[in-house]
């Protein structure tokens, strides 16, 4: 072989070897992340004090019985034979270890990493982060104790499940701080800012309300629950979290509003309560104003929030007349790690055969308008319409509607973050399912 030849196959080597070495630090670095946040997690439901890891004492006799195999395949041999029926099954083969220094945690944590991602893994955590929050404190979060916090037959995991991995209490509602019942009985949500938050579907569907603790967390990624699964939606820039002038008075004002709202998230409120919101917030209303808003007995926050937006600025109000007010433009990414993969837009093809179920990660655009005029926000109208309902009015809109977006469910779910955000993709939509 020519010299020539030589220096290309040792090159050739060379970027061979030094892929692989791409490849496994990444997959150190991905390693050390998981496992930084699951002992974070762990931390948290033991009120940062302690963190309890709860793996199967399967290991030493193994490691020996299988010398020369990696760990991976010792935990995947060992579990071969493991036959778990019974709560005393489990016991018989459960090891608790109690961590009060992080260090050690993510020592115990990296150590037994690989049986944290066996088929036991999901199960394992679980039970850890039951037993690092106390098995008596997980009780005492609850409303309702005699519940499952696993349902059957799917094994799906209950509102408390997810709020004690979010945030460290096994509470079971997703709203702010707890609700006043009368009589001396509350309801229980989340009782304050979280790392991570929370989106789901069934709050475009108007079955549960939200709170702003799980939608704007100290980091801008979300966990997003459907009928099916859970998926993920985050963005590289934490400035999408930063609010402008119209976002920040919301924020203020709702958050006073779902204060005095005790229907579970419905959107009204007593007229006393409403007067408790205006004295908080310094909102000023014409009497004329405050006479109409309160003469059904009630205030529904979508009418008090049309008058905030038509209601001057001296008055504590939000009347712009450029309406450029709330405009903010930026990237979100969605990921689905079993995502069912598009066939045309059809679930079988023409051979009969359904979608695979593969990770997809999606990039989105996201386009929040400033806002629209009363009768756009009210009845989400399109431009058209708006522009022929103008000219035969004679009057000008305050600003035109931005094009039609795309849609899918994520989008539902994104917009009781951002109201009315305008999303497009390339490619496939984005699956919550």
């Amino acid at each position: 072989m020519c010299h020539a030849c030589h220096r290309r196959v040792r090159v050739q080597h060379l970027k061979v070897s030094l892929f692989h070495q791409i490849i496994f630090l990444r997959s150190l670095k991905v390693k050390k992340a998981l496992v930084k946040s699951m002992g974070e997690i762990l931390f948290s439901c033991g009120s940062n004090r302690r963190a309890v890891i709860a793996t199967l004492s399967i290991s030493e006799n193994d490691i020996q019985r299988f010398e020369g195999i990696s760990k991976d395949e010792v935990v995947s041999k060992s579990l071969q034979g493991l036959s778990i029926e019974s709560a005393l099954d489990l016991q018989k083969v459960l090891r608790v270890e109690t961590c009060t220094s992080q260090t050690n945690a993510l020592q115990r944590l990296e150590a037994n990493l690989p049986l944290f991602q066996s088929r036991m893994g999901a199960l394992l955590f679980l039970i850890s982060a039951l037993l690092s929050r106390g098995l008596d404190l997980v009780q005492s979060d609850r409303d309702d104790p005699s519940l499952p916090l696993v349902t059957a037959p799917f094994g799906h995991a209950s509102q408390e499940i997810v709020n004690l991995l979010l945030c460290g209490e096994a509470v079971p509602n997703v709203f702010d701080g707890r609700m006043d019942l009368g009589g001396g009985m509350f309801v229980k949500g989340i009782s304050g800012y979280v790392e991570v938050g929370f989106l789901t579907l069934l709050e475009s569907l108007n079955f549960c309300k939200v709170g702003q603790f799980l939608k704007s967390p100290k980091w801008p990624i979300w966990v997003v629950g459907s009928e099916s699964h859970y998926t993920v939606l985050f963005a590289l820039d934490p400035s999408v979290q930063n609010e402008n002038e119209l976002e920040g008075k919301e924020t203020l004002i709702r958050r006073a509003f779902d204060a005095q709202d005790q229907s579970g998230g419905g959107g009204f409120i007593s007229v006393e309560g409403f007067h408790q919101v205006l004295r908080e917030t310094n909102i000023k209303f014409p009497p004329e104003k405050l006479e109409h808003l309160c003469s059904s007995g009630f205030i529904v926050w979508s009418e008090f929030w049309q008058v905030i937006l038509d209601l001057d600025k001296s008055l504590g109000g939000l009347k712009d007349s450029s309406g450029l007010m709330g405009k903010k433009v930026f990237d979100l990414y969605h990921f689905n790690g079993i995502a069912k993969s598009d066939l045309n837009g059809s679930q079988v093809n023409s051979r009969g055969e359904t979608p695979l179920q593969r990770p997809r990660l999606t990039k989105l655009r996201v386009s929040v308008p400033p806002r629209w005029t009363p009768e756009e926000f009210m009845a989400d109208v399109k431009v058209s319409s708006a522009a022929s309902a103008s000219e035969s009015t004679g009057k000008d809109d305050e600003v035109s509607k931005p094009e039609p977006s795309q849609h899918a469910p994520l989008v539902d779910c994104i917009r009781t973050r951002w109201a009315r955000a305008v999303c497009t993709w390339s490619g496939d939509p984005p699956s919550i399912v």
